[in-house]
């Protein structure tokens, strides 16, 4: 056996910031296991005690309080009765400062000037309502002399007539699909689809792309494509659109649109607190599974 000898510490210091590698690590470890112990607190659980923290993330107790030390310190986390602890200043502070979109529409209204620029076509903003409907809460028009333009805002549009109704629905749980599919199905233009079969057929694909796509199926030569936008509890909260006249809206372009309307509406899903975990939970129980 070899004795007297020790490994080589490693101490290179990243350029520009004055810490070791070993240090930056530690760093970001203490950043997950904070992050881990804010996520335990919800509506249910509004404050938590060390050991109940320690339970949930699998830390020792040792460890937790030490982070919580920091936590409060910096308003993280502040402490109730009983040596108890619950969400901080700090967080509720950014939550109230602008830089957090307030809902659906301040978190979506960035991507929509950003899909009107790229698809030269008008981008919408629809949000689910509890009733099973929805409703468009805002716009930025194409540039186009010749262009789609919403008019009737806040008033609720049946389920699924449409590319935004039917990328809503498509989401929606299984039982609730399966309701609406029951009927009655109202044809309000010769192409809106009314087979139920169909329909469902419809939504299917509409989970594997990500987006649902519909011609002149609710407003007369107007056709649009639509993703889902999901919130903080992986459910469906609304969706962003773009559509045009059918002139300029052949189906190859329509699916080139509808991948770049999936993007923006994930980042907007981001913006909302939606995880990829919650939102493929929801997906997966929207299919039946």
């Amino acid at each position: 056996m070899l004795t007297g000898w020790t490994l080589p510490r490693r101490v290179s210091r990243i350029a520009g910031y004055g810490f070791t590698m070993q240090e930056a690590r530690g760093s970001v470890q203490s950043i997950d296991r904070a992050v881990a112990i804010l996520r335990c607190f919800d509506a249910r659980t509004p404050d938590l005690g060390i050991s109940d923290l320690a339970r949930a993330t699998g830390l020792s107790t040792s460890t937790v309080h030490r982070l919580l030390l920091a936590m409060q310190e910096n308003g993280l986390v502040r402490q109730t009765a009983h040596r108890r602890y619950a969400i901080g200043p700090l967080v509720v502070q950014l939550a109230h400062s602008g830089g957090i979109p307030a809902g659906l529409r301040d978190a979506a209204l960035p991507v929509l000037r950003a899909l009107r620029d790229d698809t030269g076509e008008t981008a919408a903003v629809h949000e689910l309502l509890p009733s099973g409907q929805r409703v468009v809460l805002d716009q930025v028009e194409s540039h186009h002399q010749l262009r789609r333009t919403y008019t009737e805002f806040g008033l609720p549009v049946a389920l699924p007539l449409g590319a935004p109704g039917k990328a809503l629905l498509a989401f929606l749980p299984f039982e609730r699909q399966q309701e609406v599919l029951k009927g009655p199905l109202e044809q309000v233009q010769p192409a809106t689809i009314t087979d139920p079969e169909v329909l469902a057929e419809q939504f299917a694909a509409i989970r594997r792309r990500g987006y649902a796509m519909s011609r002149t199926e609710r407003t007369p030569g107007i056709c649009s494509v639509a993703a889902p936008v999901f919130g903080y509890s992986g459910d469906v909260a609304g969706c962003l659109s773009v559509s045009g006249p059918e002139m300029r809206m052949p189906v190859e372009r329509m699916e080139e649109f509808g991948m770049r309307v999936a993007e923006g509406a994930w980042s907007v899903s981001e913006l909302l607190g939606a995880t990829p975990v919650a939102r493929d939970r929801s997906t997966a129980l929207a299919g039946g599974r």
